[in-house]
């Protein structure tokens, strides 16, 4: 099986980057044999659109899938589209990292946690701040308002009901829109595949 580490160097023994868009190295490594090959990665200096372009590289170079720190939501579909899965690494080298993978030590990455790693992951620190900062925000926003709310009702005995009543009734919504959105996910995917494609073909005409 044909996989590819994101890198910091061009060998076995180097260490594994947790960026992917903009990572310095691909290294890709035949599981069986671990015969490898080390390629630049031709996005990495990319103003925008790191992550598409990344992706659609080790696409086209044969990975079978993707082993790396995070992977920002645009690289993500891109990969799902081709059905080529991602694995979060641990800290190690990318021979540690490939023997991880064949023993099944590494935790692939779902629909529910791409969000969260490549809005961290995607445009190094600066995306790490906003994201983070915002999230706080809205949060804390959240939670006075509550506060607020159970103080002017006058006691602690009815606010428990007033919180813990909603949300059992929500929950069959709540899965079914769950199930809607990703029904939707999965039409967005094949229409950025499908534009993606488009794309490259109008570009290799030019």
């Amino acid at each position: 099986m044909k996989v590819v580490v994101s890198s910091q160097g061009d060998s076995l023994d180097a260490a594994a980057s947790p960026v992917f868009g903009r990572c310095p190295v691909y290294v890709f490594v035949e599981t069986e044999t671990m015969e490898f090959e080390a390629v630049p990665n031709p996005a990495m200096n990319q103003g925008g659109g790191a992550g598409i372009q990344a992706a659609q590289f080790v696409v086209e170079r044969g990975a079978q899938a993707v082993l790396t720190g995070n992977l920002g939501p645009n690289a993500y579909d891109v990969l799902a589209a081709a059905d080529v899965p991602g694995y979060l690494v641990p800290e190690g080298t990318v021979r540690q990292v490939v023997e991880a993978f064949q023993a099944g030590r590494l935790q692939p990455m779902g629909n529910a946690n791409v969000a969260a790693h490549a809005g961290m992951g995607a445009g190094g620190g600066r995306s790490m701040g906003y994201g983070g900062g915002g999230g706080m925000g809205r949060g804390m926003g959240r939670g006075r308002g509550m506060g607020r709310g159970m103080g002017r009702s006058g006691g602690f005995a009815p606010a428990p009901p007033q919180v813990s009543q909603p949300p059992a009734a929500p929950a069959p919504d709540q899965e079914s829109e769950l199930v809607q959105l990703r029904e939707t996910l999965k039409g967005l995917r094949q229409q950025l595949a499908e534009t993606m494609e488009r794309i490259d073909k109008l570009a290799k005409e030019e």
